[in-house]
């Protein structure tokens, strides 16, 4: 699950980008830099970032925030607080989001 989303990704991302469309590049640099140290930590802004993704019901969004979450030495009761928010906040409508959201990370757990 956790390859085939990075290979789709990568791929397709690929794609965009050897178009050389100057309002996208700048859009994916702008995500990137905005998620940078600043005022606030890396950690704290994916935090937040997956927080509006579930809100928002992006799945993708969800998977790459938890990717990044995890690479970031996020902890599984982290995450968690994170997902009571998000349905908090998005309401039940968030759920099914949250259980795809358990999976990837489970998925992300096992591989290290």
């Amino acid at each position: 699950m956790v390859k085939e989303f990075n290979e789709y990704r990568s791929r397709m991302n690929e794609k965009i980008f050897e178009q050389k469309n100057k309002t996208l590049n700048r859009f994916f640099a702008l995500d990137q830099g905005a998620y940078a140290d600043g005022a606030l930590d890396k950690k704290t802004k994916e935090l937040l970032g997956l927080v509006a993704s579930m809100v928002l019901r992006c799945d993708d969004c969800i998977r790459y925030h938890l990717q990044t979450c995890h690479e970031l030495g996020v902890t599984t009761e982290e995450v968690f607080e994170v997902f009571s928010i998000a349905n908090l906040v998005g309401g039940s409508i968030c759920i099914p989001h949250t259980r795809r959201a358990v999976e990837f990370w489970e998925e992300l757990k096992k591989q290290g």
